[in-house]
């Protein structure tokens, strides 16, 4: 991808791997920075703090409290993805201790959730809603900076209890660092248009999506703001990937 002719026609739907991998290892292909150039973030995807019911808390500041009296494990699909990472900047911001479990995936982590093997998990919306209007599970808030239109009745984890706290499981286009500024500029009016479009949008809803069209410099923005964070909680976490 990076080592792609830079004229248009070769464009990379990235996700927040983007902003998270170069913490992770030193052996990236390639720098996110130098190499990629950003057109549009495309959608965000919500993930909601869910409990099993058995823990007594009921809000988010109550999860904060209960963390720092009793053991807490909460699941993710795997080390080192946003489920993993909004645990980590979780404990990070609240001090308390929530113990990572991680699973191959999301689904057996939902498995263990039912089952009240695990007290919690970060969960995407599409893996949790169905759970959550059987009432299976307890959900506290969702990870994003904004509400979701997908469960509005939700508050973000910042305006619950930990101001600041995001973890946007997003993706957007890029192109090679090389592609003219014109061409970036006409790529991002093309898709930012279709992201904007009504129908887009609300298939993209039904996916667990939200649309997030912006200008090339805020997307670009973003990603370094992303990337600033994540490598600060994933070293005050330790956190490797095996």
């Amino acid at each position: 991808m990076t080592k792609a002719t830079p004229d248009g026609h070769t464009v990379l739907l990235g996700t927040i791997a983007l902003a998270i991998n170069p913490s992770l290892t030193d052996k990236m292909p390639f720098d996110t920075l130098r190499d990629l150039a950003p057109v549009t973030r495309a959608a965000d995807s919500t993930n909601i703090l869910v409990l099993h019911p058995s823990v007594a808390a009921k809000s988010v500041k109550e999860l904060i409290a209960l963390a720092k009296t009793k053991p807490l494990n909460g699941g993710s699909s795997g080390i080192g993805g946003t489920g993993h990472l909004a645990v980590e900047l979780f404990n990070l911001q609240a001090g308390g201790k929530i113990t990572h479990v991680p699973y191959k995936g999301g689904g057996p982590a939902i498995v263990d959730l039912l089952g009240g093997n695990i007290q919690l998990i970060f969960a995407t919306a599409a893996s949790s809603i169905g759970h959550i209007k059987a009432g299976k599970i307890r959900p506290l808030a969702v990870t994003t900076a904004k509400r979701s239109a997908l469960v509005p009745d939700l508050p973000t984890i910042a305006e619950a209890g930990l101001p600041g706290f995001e973890a946007n499981n997003w993706n957007g286009f890029l192109v090679p660092a090389k592609t003219p500024r014109a061409i970036v500029a006409r790529l991002n009016k093309a898709i930012a248009g279709t992201l904007s479009q009504p129908d887009i949008k609300e298939f993209l809803f039904k996916q667990g999506l939200d649309a997030a069209p912006g200008t090339p410099e805020e997307f670009g923005a973003y990603i370094k703001s992303e990337m600033t964070k994540w490598a600060k909680v994933i070293k005050a976490a330790g956190v490797k990937t095996q």
